[in-house]
């Protein structure tokens, strides 16, 4: 998915194909909100912001790595219910139920990571609000939001695929409220 433009992207989420699907799309919400993070924190790095130089490196360096995490994901993850459909194509008896199964388990591994993945954006937020650059604060929340959206969406797709859901993805949905809260207030002074 990385190599497609977003209206390609988009083409082929909207067909009647099985994959990418919202596992594919809660990946994506992940990267954009690393790569609006990203944005941030670099405008943040000048000597206007020297006091925090630490801090913001150190965001900035991770949310580089998330955002090609959160890419890998997206295609992981439709890789996974790919092999979801093809098990289900298969003859019925005791190994196209086998194969099911496994792939079912497989096809909640993505999304799963997707919902880890979200919650070090919205920690990783919550870190670059106070510090950033005032002028692209917004862009902060729209990273938690995005946040909040990729685990959401991560969510279902985890429990459609009949695993459990490690993550407390409703404390994380709080946080990322609690950053669009905090700047919605700032930018209403």
């Amino acid at each position: 998915m990385r190599d497609q433009t977003v209206g390609e992207f988009l083409e082929r989420l909207a067909a009647r194909v099985s994959a990418p699907g919202g596992g594919a799309t809660a990946a994506l919400h992940a990267a954009q909100s690393a790569a609006l993070l990203g944005m941030v924190a670099r405008y943040s790095d000048g000597p206007k912001h020297a006091e925090h130089a630490e801090t913001i490196g150190a965001v900035l360096s991770e949310v580089d790595v998330l955002r090609v995490e959160a890419l890998q994901l997206a295609d992981d993850d439709a890789r996974a219910f790919t092999a979801v459909t093809d098990a289900y194509r298969l003859p019925k008896g005791p190994e196209r139920s086998a194969a099911i199964a496994e792939a079912l388990a497989g096809a909640a591994v993505p999304p799963t990571r997707t919902i880890a993945v979200a919650e070090r954006l919205v920690a990783l937020a919550e870190v670059l609000l106070p510090v950033g650059n005032r002028n692209v604060i917004t862009d902060v929340a729209a990273a938690a939001d995005a946040a909040r959206a990729a685990a959401t969406t991560a969510r279902v797709n985890v429990e459609i695929n009949g695993a459990a859901v490690v993550s407390d993805v409703d404390a994380l949905v709080a946080r990322a409220d609690q950053v669009t809260a905090s700047v919605r207030e700032e930018i209403r002074k």
